[in-house]
């Protein structure tokens, strides 16, 4: 049997030494790219050792884990925020928001505007208009509630004008 095989081989010895070189080049370029790839494996693993630990030598996953604690630190902050602004909303509604100021000579004789009128409102138009009159006596002032942009005592030509302003926010 194994006399056939040589002869067998001996017959077609071209085509046996083409194939024996054909698989010995395989192997060669198979084992140069085997090195190549143990040489960018090496390469890969520094690269990763290194992303792994930082400057530090503290490891990514203990980055990762020290800012989520960071973040559970902002939401839980975020929180109180959002809590506090929520009470400032409520509490803000009842802040004058809403200013209306008018200056006139209170009588002909003076000059200078140095009388006014001035309308504070909150959100809900409640407030007040203050009247300051200055005489050559003195000064008076006058004070008028106001409840859902509607005073309680009728109001002058000057506080009207100041109301109307600030309900029109100007």
């Amino acid at each position: 049997m194994l006399t056939t095989i040589f002869e067998f081989l001996k017959q077609y010895e071209y085509v046996t030494i083409g194939v024996v070189i054909a698989l010995l080049v395989i192997f060669i370029v198979m084992f140069v790219m085997n090195i190549v790839s143990l040489v960018k494996l090496r390469k890969l693993r520094k690269k990763y050792q290194a992303f792994m630990r930082d400057d530090d030598g503290m490891s990514l996953e203990s980055v990762i884990e020290k800012h989520l604690g960071e973040i559970d630190g902002l939401l839980a902050d975020t929180e109180v925020n959002a809590n506090g602004i929520k009470k400032l909303d409520a509490q803000i509604k009842f802040a004058f928001q809403k200013i209306g100021m008018v200056k006139y000579d209170a009588f002909d004789e003076m000059g200078g505007k140095l009388s006014f009128t001035l309308s504070l409102l909150n959100e809900r138009d409640d407030g007040f208009v203050m009247n300051a009159v200055h005489s050559r006596e003195g000064c008076y002032t006058y004070l008028k509630e106001v409840v859902a942009g509607k005073p309680i005592i009728p109001l002058s030509a000057e506080e009207q004008e100041a109301l109307d302003r600030a309900m029109k926010g100007a």
